[in-house]
């Protein structure tokens, strides 16, 4: 297995620069691993492909107003932080730019609205251009910063809201969910009124999101750690629907990992820490049988993901099909139901 296996080309106006309205009108590509058949429906359609007693699991993780602008020390040379992800307080992983400028001992001053200030010293240069920041007070940070879209968006998003989901509760992620962008509170109705069970968990996403795999052997790619917690309720009702006979339908590739990686003697257990498990094809999936997720860039993980879940040149035909049939590709794009 290599990653160029995983390689596909996108022409960039398949690149979704703006949501669709609402945003359970989008497309949706429904596979079945059973007959690999390919159906082309819209999303508000999937409520025909689940049934009661099945549980869909959601990561409610919000996005944070990570894209932080700064200068260095007392000079005029601005600095570009992205947080990455929080060690401990008020210290945070970061990717700066312009890097190579930014070294360790190097002090930021951050200016806000109506004169507000913070400083930030940089602590360590660590591998791939991570930088480990110390802020004077990280609770600031929501004052200084702003929503980071993805490099390949580059339309202005007149509301921020647009790239949290409609269930978006616990600060974390510095790039959205993205599959669950296309729920809206109708549809979540039609999900109760069906008896679909509904559980949240948190998987804050970071780093791999941004970061294409650079190695032709994807064993040697250093996966990022996200945090993630399931709840001991969570975890039974998942358990519960396992042992009914009911499926489990991950919205997402991170609420995919999260479980997964929860998983331990055929349970789900309560779960609170950092997840590195990077799922490739050859994985068994323990806990996972429905997914929901949007097309994905090349060579990226989470295309890897999604290929371990259904069979990789199956995968691959159905994103040539996509292509053909003009759907809109990655974050404000259109989304897969994997059956």
């Amino acid at each position: 297995m290599k990653t160029s296996d995983f390689d596909y080309h996108l022409p960039s106006e398949l690149i979704a620069q703006t949501p669709t309205e609402p945003r359970d009108h989008s497309r949706l590509m429904v596979l079945s691993r059973g007959d690999g058949s390919v159906k082309h429906r819209h999303f508000y359609e999937i409520i025909d492909y689940l049934r009661s007693g099945d549980t869909m699991v959601f990561n409610n993780s919000r996005v944070i107003p990570a894209r932080i602008m700064g200068q260095k020390g007392d000079s005029q040379t601005k600095v570009e932080i992205l947080l990455l992800r929080r060690l401990e307080d008020n210290v945070w992983e970061t990717l700066v730019r312009p890097g190579r400028k930014v070294r360790p001992d190097t002090k930021i001053r951050i200016s806000g609205d109506a004169g507000l200030e913070m400083n930030a010293v940089v602590l360590e240069q660590g591998e791939g251009g991570i930088k480990t920041i110390r802020f004077s007070d990280d609770s600031l940070l929501e004052k200084f910063g702003q929503i980071p879209l993805p490099p390949y968006i580059s339309a202005p998003l007149a509301d921020a809201g647009r790239y949290q989901t409609i269930y978006a509760q616990i600060n974390g992620s510095v790039a959205a969910p993205t599959a669950g962008l296309h729920f809206t509170s109708r549809l979540i109705g039609e999900l109760h009124a069906k008896g679909v069970r509904l559980a949240f968990v948190t998987m804050h996403i970071g780093l791999d999101t941004f970061r294409p795999v650079r190695v032709e052997d994807p064993d040697r790619h250093p996966i990022h750690k996200e945090y993630g917690e399931v709840t001991s309720e969570v975890a039974a009702l998942v358990n519960e629907t396992k042992e009914r006979g009911k499926r489990v339908i991950a919205v997402g590739t991170s609420t995919v990992r999260l479980l997964e990686a929860a998983a331990q003697d055929g349970t789900v257990q309560p779960f609170a820490g950092w997840v590195d498990l990077f799922i490739l094809p050859g994985y068994k999936f323990r806990v996972t049988d429905v997914m929901v997720t949007n097309f994905h860039l090349p060579r990226s993980t989470l295309l890897m993901l999604v290929s371990a879940f259904a069979d990789k040149d199956y995968i691959i035909r159905a994103y040539e099909q996509a292509k053909s049939l003009n759907y809109r590709f990655y974050s404000f794009g259109d989304a897969m139901l994997i059956l």
